[in-house]
């Protein structure tokens, strides 16, 4: 229900920066804590999100779980498939604010 109202009770103790729950605002605070629980097992990397370790751990298993839906072309990272997909559609999202260049 909270979600519907746009409510957000849970504010940061070091910044203004509100959220809707107490999880999200915990995982902000620890820009400011500098906290990463999430130690990856292969190396010295840690992470303050979960989601961020598990991308990580890819570089270790070669795991490439994004393929391209117009070739076979296979991505770990989900931002690197879509950034490849471009190249089908043609699509060119950043465009110069000084030139037409896109």
């Amino acid at each position: 229900q909270i979600i519907h109202t746009g409510a957000k009770p849970y504010q940061c103790s070091q910044c203004e920066k509100a959220f809707s729950d107490k999880s999200s605002c915990r995982k902000h605070q620890r820009i400011h804590t500098g906290e990463k629980p999430y130690q990856c097992s292969q190396c010295d990397n840690a992470f303050s999100i979960k989601i961020d370790l598990i991308s990580h751990q890819r570089i270790h298993t070669g795991a490439k779980s994004y393929q391209c839906s117009q070739c076979e072309k296979a991505f770990s990272a989900i931002s690197a498939c879509r950034r490849h997909q471009r190249i089908h559609t043609g699509e060119k999202p950043y465009q110069c604010s000084q030139c037409d260049k896109a």
